[in-house]
């Protein structure tokens, strides 16, 4: 049975809105990259669920901070600064190009400045924002079914962040992978990664398990994926619940679709016992501390 409060969300349908979001996401978060003090495996750099939409949380500009909110209600972006000084811009079917010349544009009008690189990352044939005239489209309404999608997810993400008492980030999306996600680290460092870029590296440079949702990435369907890095042997033919959940040899991820979580009896349920069993599998696997890093209740496997 569907429940109304996870509404359907076909990749097929809202992909070109989803191509242009992911843009304009990125566009706002290299504005807090660029501007907030470093924080380690990235974290000065993801936007957060608000009740609104997706927020950068307070950037620091000189003696006053601002706040960029895509605002999924309302269908605009917000630009609300320390000043008293609050901006508008309207979301519609509109290009990335004509987006980023606006959002420019009023950044300037608050005296507030930022420089960089105009190239979208962990995309396919990445075009230069200030030249983006392909992706050009805004569905409202399916905006916003991403938006509450967002807020439920991000609510039992936090449920279960809560059950660690170890190293572990916010939860929080990453406009370059368009995911919602949380992550627990085991305290050690993890070997170094032969090739691997600066992201990369300084993402990955402790052991970690990593869950959340992409809404559409991934297997061309919304789904919720867990992973460990290093992954341990073994980790990928552990039994894991609910049911449909399933490894990917691909992605070397566990994977459960969003389509089979919504149409569950309990969808927060269903999500907490994949987010713990498969977390179970890494953490027992990789041999964590687990008595040390994890709350009472986090110790009790399956408990929802």
């Amino acid at each position: 049975m569907a429940n109304a409060d996870w509404p359907e969300l076909p990749l097929a349908v809202w992909k070109d809105t989803y191509a242009t979001l992911h843009m304009w996401t990125q566009i706002v978060g290299k504005t807090r990259m660029t501007l907030s003090p470093p924080v380690n495996h990235w974290w000065h750099v993801p936007l957060y669920v608000s009740t609104r939409g997706l927020t950068t949380s307070p950037i620091p500009y000189g003696s006053r901070t601002f706040e960029v909110e895509f605002d999924f209600v309302s269908h605009n972006v917000s630009l609300r600064a320390s000043d008293g000084q609050l901006k508008f811009i309207p979301l519609y079917p509109r290009s990335v190009a004509d987006f980023y010349r606006e959002y420019m544009h009023v950044l300037a009008s608050m005296s507030i400045e930022v420089k960089f690189w105009k190239s979208p990352v962990e995309v396919a044939d990445p075009i230069a924002f200030d030249q983006d005239e392909q992706h050009a489209s805004y569905d409202a309404e399916y905006a916003s079914r991403f938006w509450r999608i967002l807020v439920n997810v991000d609510s039992i993400l936090k449920e279960f962040r809560a059950r660690f008492t170890g190293k572990v980030s916010p939860v929080h999306f990453f406009w370059g992978s368009f995911d919602l996600a949380v992550t627990r680290f085991s305290s050690r460092r993890a070997p170094e990664r032969a090739g691997a870029d600066l992201m990369t590296r300084e993402a990955y440079s402790h052991e970690c398990a990593s869950a959340g949702f992409w809404p559409g990435a991934g297997i061309d369907a919304p789904a919720f994926y867990s992973y460990s890095a290093p992954e341990p042997e073994g980790y990928s033919t552990q039994a894991v619940q609910p049911e449909a959940a399933f490894y990917h040899p691909e992605l070397h991820e566990f994977v459960l679709k969003y389509d089979d979580v919504r149409r569950s009896a309990s969808p927060r349920a269903a999500l907490l016992e994949f987010f713990q069993s498969t977390y179970d599998a890494a953490a027992t696997l990789a041999h964590w501390d687990r008595a040390a890093l994890e709350t009472a209740g986090g110790r009790h496997a399956g408990k929802v």
